[in-house]
């Protein structure tokens, strides 16, 4: 009877046990990250990382339960974040996706969320292929077509230029896309290219193509790259004599191009999400404002980017009323006149935001705010 009795026990404390572990774990929402945090671009990862912490921070709750956020390392590398997009959909069992931040590592991502139906929602991939034919991607960000236009504007109303060089990273989707629309609008508008040249991530040496630029005595050098080459490219471009003004797109603007940059920066105009005395909406104003207590610095717009992506997805979950994808991904598309960090977001076709631009310049050594720029 004694023998009976506790197995019966251990039954019921097995059956009771069974019947909580779910709801233990359905007392969190799981949302999944797949960032650089090391490798080439690993500033953009650090930097949106930053901004999501903050973010979760203001909205840590949504539908009454806790939002845990489930990061992993892409390592600036394709198929480590096709790998992370495995790893977050299978084994942690996210509802949802931020990332990844830069285009080519999302274009490796993304048809994996997209066969499991889990929405996702780039910070920074700002090139239009990312979302192409895809249903359940989506970003925070501009894209490549409205900025390589704002550019070319800019070069050739306020920057007065006539004729342009053109340096372009090869191994990068998002540069060669940006570099191809920047081109198509400034010839459009009047201007010459008279200088195309290329290089790769990781080059350290840009002689050979300065001295092709120096030939051509252009009056603007495009160079649509990462931080990293640009800084290392003007750093040679100004010991060379190359003093015209350098213009740069949105992924150039990270702390470290001035850190490695100096002095060969300053003046360098950019295309861009962000700046902090542009701020138009009270939660960027929060934001802001947190971001400065918690960080200990200015915010910057890869960190605002990051914000924006986490509210988009945790206030379409919270319009959804449910964590399915189907519903989730509905409601992101449906996002209209969204009070973002970095503006009023209204999301358009394919999960391409309708937003202003920011153009900054790099002025006594930090981003300055220059104007804004409306669709």
């Amino acid at each position: 009877m004694r023998r009976t009795s506790f197995i019966a026990l251990i039954a019921v404390m097995f059956l009771v046990a069974g019947a909580l572990s779910p709801a233990v774990a359905a007392d969190t929402i799981k949302i999944g990250l797949y960032l650089p945090m090391t490798g080439a671009v690993a500033a953009y990862g650090q930097m949106e990382w930053d901004g999501i912490q903050i973010a979760n921070a203001m909205m840590p709750e949504v539908l009454g339960k806790k939002i845990e956020l489930v990061l992993v390392d892409t390592k600036s590398d394709k198929i480590e974040a096709a790998n992370a997009v495995s790893r977050l959909i299978e084994k942690e069992k996210v509802v949802g996706i931020l990332g990844e931040a830069i285009s080519g590592n999302s274009m490796a991502g993304n048809p994996i969320s997209e066969a499991a139906k889990v929405p996702t929602v780039s910070p920074t991939a700002t090139n239009p292929l990312v979302n192409q034919g895809k249903n359940y991607a989506f970003r925070a960000c501009f894209i490549d077509p409205f900025q390589g236009q704002v550019a070319a504007q800019f070069a050739r109303d306020k920057l007065k230029a006539g004729s342009a060089a053109v340096i372009i990273d090869i191994a990068q989707d998002y540069c060669v896309g940006l570099a191809n629309f920047f081109v198509k609008e400034f010839v459009k508008l009047g201007g010459k290219v008279v200088s195309t040249t290329y290089i790769q991530t990781g080059d350290q040496d840009f002689s050979a193509q300065l001295s092709a630029v120096q030939a051509t005595k252009p009056d603007i050098i495009y160079a649509p790259n990462y931080y990293t080459e640009d800084a290392l490219m003007a750093k040679q471009a100004r010991d060379l004599g190359i003093n015209v003004p350098i213009l740069t797109g949105d992924g150039a603007q990270a702390d470290a191009l001035i850190e490695v940059g100096g002095k060969a920066v300053e003046n360098m105009y950019f295309t861009g999400h962000f700046h902090k005395d542009a701020a138009s909406t009270e939660r960027s104003k929060e934001y802001i404002k947190r971001f400065k207590e918690q960080k200990g610095k200015e915010a910057d717009a890869f960190g605002a980017l990051g914000a924006d992506a986490y509210f988009l997805l945790v206030e379409s979950i919270k319009a959804a009323g449910t964590t399915d994808g189907t519903k989730v991904r509905d409601a992101l598309a449906a996002v209209k006149d969204f009070q973002g960090v970095s503006g009023v977001i209204t999301m358009g076709e394919s999960g391409n935001p309708v937003k202003s631009m920011v153009i900054n310049k790099v002025e006594n050594g930090k981003f300055a705010f220059v104007t804004v720029i409306n669709p």
